[in-house]
């Protein structure tokens, strides 16, 4: 199965959008993670999927889980015909709606269209911060790290991020990871109480 640079994320958006107009269905999708990076060009490596964190309808975020017949039957032909992973399209970030996403999110959001079908909604960087410092300090994996390298964030940025962050979790365990997440991209943590 073939990864998803930036060029393969407009093929395989492009090919969506063409997918749900021949069935006569429409949809909007906001991403988040690794493929939003790429489209805003903030990262330069592949992903495995496609972070679908909500739809977008009439005007609200709404969950994306599970993912409407029409757009999972879309997705699947389009994972058939470019050969990514079946679940190129993931909908499991959406879980983050429950919590909360940071305030302004979607007033924030970058929009595209891809065709008469398809509109594709993508964090900004500020919210990728936030979302990319709760994953690195929730996962661990250096990819979250190195994303966020890459976005180059201000102490100012990762300290509000941490803020949003502990807004999600109780007392306890993640607070210390959060912690060492800060400290491995060089910034002191104002604690939960800041």
């Amino acid at each position: 199965m073939q990864d998803i640079d930036p060029n393969r994320l407009e093929e395989a958006l492009t090919a969506l959008g063409e997918q749900l107009a021949f069935a006569g269905n429409s949809a909007h999708l906001v991403v988040i993670g690794g493929s939003g990076l790429l489209a805003i060009d903030a990262i330069s490596r592949s992903t495995q999927d496609v972070d679908v964190v909500a739809l977008e309808q009439h005007g609200q975020l709404v969950s994306a889980q599970p993912l409407p017949a029409p757009i999972a039957d879309a997705a699947a032909l389009v994972a058939r015909d470019l050969g990514l992973e079946p679940n190129w399209l993931n909908p499991g970030p959406t879980s983050l709606l429950d919590l909360g996403l940071p305030e302004g999110f979607a007033d924030r959001l970058s929009t595209r269209g891809y065709g008469s079908a398809l509109q594709v909604s993508f964090a900004s960087r500020i919210d990728q911060i936030y979302l990319k410092l709760y994953a690195a300090a929730d996962r661990r994996e250096p990819r979250d790290f190195a994303d966020l390298r890459q976005l180059a964030p201000t102490d100012q940025e990762l300290r509000a991020g941490a803020r949003w962050a502990r807004t999600h979790n109780m007392p306890g365990p993640f607070d210390d990871a959060l912690a060492r997440a800060l400290a491995d991209l060089g910034v002191q943590d104002d604690g939960r109480d800041a």
